[in-house]
């Protein structure tokens, strides 16, 4: 297929998750991106989980499918070359808080007028936010688990989310720019991201319009019916009921239909509204628990399937590398590629399909002397009389 982003060319300087996942979003859907990093890295180049070379999985993750430059960035002579990497380009991803200096809108607009900079920050007057931070103060974290101790949830969502907000903004840039010729600076706040997201959901407005908190609830559905359940082998699974349909679902794989309805008289709800469902949560899930606890895992899902309910297993990663063929070649998400320093892994390419095949990550700065030559034209007498001087890693 002809990439969807082809001809589109990005620098990247940036470290951690969320701006790496707007480069790596470009990049996987036809982008030239070109993630420039300090000699040796940045702080993000040794983060777990490590393959036993030492080799990052977590920045080999982030970076598919990107080219690599490395230089001395602490230096004059560095910053020059990656200004004028970045003014060849014509657009910048980063989340680097230079709102001065070498790489400020101003310095760099000022060798490429039409320039495009998407800026990450961590909150909207330029403070400091990391995903941990910002979900902290968000309030989601207090609505999880199942008691007053707030229970952080291992998915740094809010840098997901930003993450994709900077490719659908540098996106949005890029094309006001091809109508109009104009470039500007872009920025997104991590922290805006979640009270975003939180506002969207309704939860802002819960509080003001009706002064309520939303409360932890363990793993129910808030709003609608939905729990967690045991299986006799010693599995659990996830069932939901967000539509009739699906509630009459479960009701004809459990055999329950007529003592479920009787649940519904018994507490005077409408078992046909969600509101009534989640009203009557508990008395439900007391006549579900049985059913599940006598069945193993695989007759809960050919009974569940067979009715079409809204079910799913919980799995480990192991689990669901090992045995969900949703995490396989099976899936045209995945492919298997040879990544430098790792080896032979499966690797995902963009959710969107049909999508170009996964690429590895480059080793880092293992494009300095292509991308050097290519974008601003340096003689090969050039790149080892920098390389000489320190500015280019050696050997």
């Amino acid at each position: 297929m002809t990439a969807s982003l082809d001809g589109m060319r990005v620098v990247e300087v940036s470290a951690f998750v969320a701006a790496p996942i707007g480069g790596m979003t470009l990049a996987q859907l036809g982008a030239e991106v070109i993630r420039i990093d300090p000699l040796g890295g940045n702080i993000d180049i040794g983060r777990w989980p490590l393959a036993p070379s030492g080799t990052s999985l977590y920045w080999t993750g982030l970076n598919k499918g990107k080219r690599s430059v490395t230089l001395a960035l602490n230096t004059p002579e560095g910053q020059e070359l990656a200004a004028g990497l970045i003014a060849s380009a014509g657009i910048l991803l980063t989340n680097l808080p230079a709102a001065t200096g070498w790489m400020s809108f101003a310095v760099l607009s000022a060798r490429r007028p039409d320039l495009i900079m998407m800026r990450l920050t961590g909150t909207h007057d330029g403070g400091n936010a990391i995903d941990y931070t910002v979900n902290a103060a968000v309030g989601f974290p207090t609505a999880t688990g199942e008691d007053e101790r707030p229970v952080n949830h291992v998915l740094p969502a809010w840098d997901v989310a930003a993450g994709l907000y900077l490719a659908t903004g540098l996106l949005a840039a890029e094309r006001r720019r091809a109508r109009s010729g104009e470039g500007g600076e872009v920025t997104l706040a991590l922290s805006d991201v979640a009270y975003a997201t939180a506002a969207n959901l309704g939860y802002v407005a819960d509080v003001q319009v009706n002064g309520h908190v939303r409360p932890p609830l363990g793993n129910w559905l808030y709003g609608a019916f939905g729990r967690d359940f045991a299986t006799r082998d010693g599995r659990r699974v996830m069932l939901a009921a967000i539509s009739n349909r699906q509630w009459r679902g479960i009701g004809k794989a459990t055999g329950l239909s007529d003592k479920l309805a009787l649940v519904g008289q018994a507490m005077e709800v409408n078992l046909e509204d969600e509101g009534g469902r989640y009203a009557a949560r508990e008395a439900i899930g007391a006549v579900l628990a049985p059913w599940f606890a006598a069945r193993t895992l695989a007759e809960v899902r050919t009974a569940l399937d067979a009715a079409g309910v809204l079910w799913g297993p919980y799995q480990d990663f192991g689990q669901m590398v090992r045995e969900d063929p949703r995490c396989s070649p099976a899936n045209p998400l995945f492919a298997e590629i040879e990544q430098p320093g790792v080896g032979r892994v499966l690797a995902a390419a963009s959710p969107l399909q049909p999508a170009i095949p996964p690429r590895p990550a480059p080793r880092l700065g293992g494009d300095t002397d292509a991308v050097l030559t290519e974008l601003l034209g340096l003689s090969a007498d050039r790149i080892a009389a920098y390389r000489e001087a320190g500015i280019l890693a050696r050997g």
